[in-house]
């Protein structure tokens, strides 16, 4: 027997799906038809702009009010801009600039673009206060590791992404600053009091409740006083106590993709993990990136399941699909203003962040060494560096645990090396491999990550730019002299 068509057209229309390849399959035209509240668009959708608006026109036959969602964050977190970089700085280098209109500016203009395309709910700011040095999937992609600054920036950063008529998606409630564990591969813990958190990371939030953001996203964390052993995804504690009630949040709450380990190992597979976030409060399920018509047909019947054996109300579904078509009913009426895309803005504001600590000088046709970082899953594999930007300096990539210092030494011979990477605090044999060259070799070091306490003993230069984005590159190139 086939499922109910009413109760799968509501289940339908909690889900945020995916699809595969540049071109969207019938498939996934035909469900928005059926129901479905949208889809998210990943790298692997995105070729060039002229395609990416052709998908979402196509998306938009199959329903005018599809929600399009896409993780353009700027920075180190890019889709539209995968194969090259962002031409916009991340929120870390936005923090260290401390320029809250700058920031509003930056995220207008990315706003803008993604509205020239079609899409419609930007799953960003990330809002996190980055408080742990270790940290392996926010750093940069946070303001920084002071609530009042980062409160400050993401109020600005929603400002202007729904000034350009995109929905903003603040990221990661409660919190994800605090963890030294990635929620992709397991259910990082937050072991922290409540009054800490509404010291530390709950400020943020805050801040874009009151600048009036659409929706949040939750995060897959453990935060154990409020959700026990359960992610604060599955944690009404967390969704309707404190985020709705003790905060005053009225949009779209959207889950993290329900397809990471925090989510899906917690609840037993996807299925679950998407009736157990509904019945916590949430509105949006983001079922992941690796999605097909089969896997929404599965998370559906789940959800319909769950509706017709009791683990689910109808009314609290019916309350999660009208959040949803809210959402998508702000995005068809929001008034956009007048601002266009303006990527030069996003090269002077890289620009404005460098810091650098030493003397620049002698760097005449150095080597360049970038030392190879994996790439985490929110971010993907998008170039970075400084190889882009150089003009006929020589460079090469080497993994810092297997790097011979002697050899690189001989390559450079009486050249300088400017030694180029991401968290090179805690990159496996990165802080020795800088340690044995500048003990005998001039050396500069530029820090393309999250700036840690951590200095390089020894070096001439310690050039920092809080993010490795495109223009992050070009901004530590021009101010080594090296750019073209």
């Amino acid at each position: 027997m086939g499922l109910d068509p009413g109760l799968r057209r509501l289940a339908l229309g909690t889900l945020l799906a995916a699809y595969p390849g540049p071109v969207p399959p019938d498939w996934a035209v035909d469900l928005l038809a059926d129901g479905l509240a949208g889809h998210t668009l990943f790298g692997t959708n995105v070729h060039d702009p002229a395609q990416v608006a052709a998908s979402t026109a196509a998306l938009r036959a199959g329903r005018p009010d599809v929600l399009i969602a896409i993780d353009e964050e700027g920075g180190d977190v890019t889709r539209l801009a995968h194969a090259t970089g962002s031409p916009y700085p991340g929120n870390a280098a936005l923090g260290a600039i401390g320029d809250v209109a700058l920031t509003r500016r930056v995220y207008q203009s990315i706003g803008a673009e993604l509205a020239a395309l079609g899409i419609t709910v930007n799953l960003a700011p990330t809002v996190d206060v980055n408080t742990a040095d270790e940290n392996p999937v926010i750093g940069t992609r946070s303001f920084g590791a002071d609530p009042v600054r980062v409160a400050a920036h993401s109020a600005a950063a929603v400002t202007g992404l729904q000034a350009a008529g995109v929905a903003a998606c603040a990221k990661h409630f409660p919190g994800h600053g605090a963890t030294v564990t990635d929620s992709h591969h397991e259910l990082p813990t937050v072991d922290a009091p409540l009054s800490l958190l509404r010291q530390r990371d709950l400020p943020p939030f805050a801040a874009v409740v009151a600048a009036g953001a659409r929706a949040v996203m939750t995060a897959h964390i453990r935060v154990p006083e409020l959700t026990g052993a359960d992610p604060a995804t599955f944690s009404r504690a967390v969704l309707v106590d404190l985020l709705r009630t003790d905060y005053g949040f009225t949009g779209a709450v959207i889950t993290d993709a329900l397809e990471m380990k925090g989510a899906a190992v917690a609840a037993g597979g996807v299925g679950p993990a998407a009736v157990r976030a509904l019945a916590a409060g949430a509105d949006l399920l983001c079922i992941g990136a690796k999605v097909d018509a089969q896997l929404v047909e599965r998370v559906a019947a789940e959800i319909v399941d769950a509706l017709t054996d009791g683990r689910l109300a109808t009314a609290r579904v019916e309350q999660a699909a009208g959040r949803a078509a809210e959402l998508a009913a702000w995005t068809r009426a929001a008034a956009r203003s007048a601002a266009t895309e303006d990527t030069e803005l996003g090269y002077a504001a890289a620009r404005r962040a460098v810091r650098v600590d030493g003397v620049l000088t002698g760097l005449d046709r150095p080597l360049v060494v970038q030392l190879h970082t994996e790439s985490t899953i929110a971010e993907g594999r998008v170039p970075w560096g400084l190889g882009p930007h150089l003009d006929g300096v020589s460079e090469i990539r080497v993994i810092a645990a297997e790097a011979d210092a002697a050899r690189l030494r001989e390559l450079a011979g009486d050249r300088p090396i400017v030694l180029v990477g991401r968290h090179l605090h805690r990159l496996p044999g990165g802080p020795e491999l800088i340690a044995v060259l500048a003990a005998e070799h001039p050396v500069t070091v530029v820090e393309m990550g999250w700036p840690a306490q951590w200095r390089p003993v020894g070096v001439r230069a310690f050039v920092t730019t809080y993010g490795a984005s495109h223009a992050n590159g070009r901004a530590a190139a021009e101010v080594l002299g090296l750019a073209r």
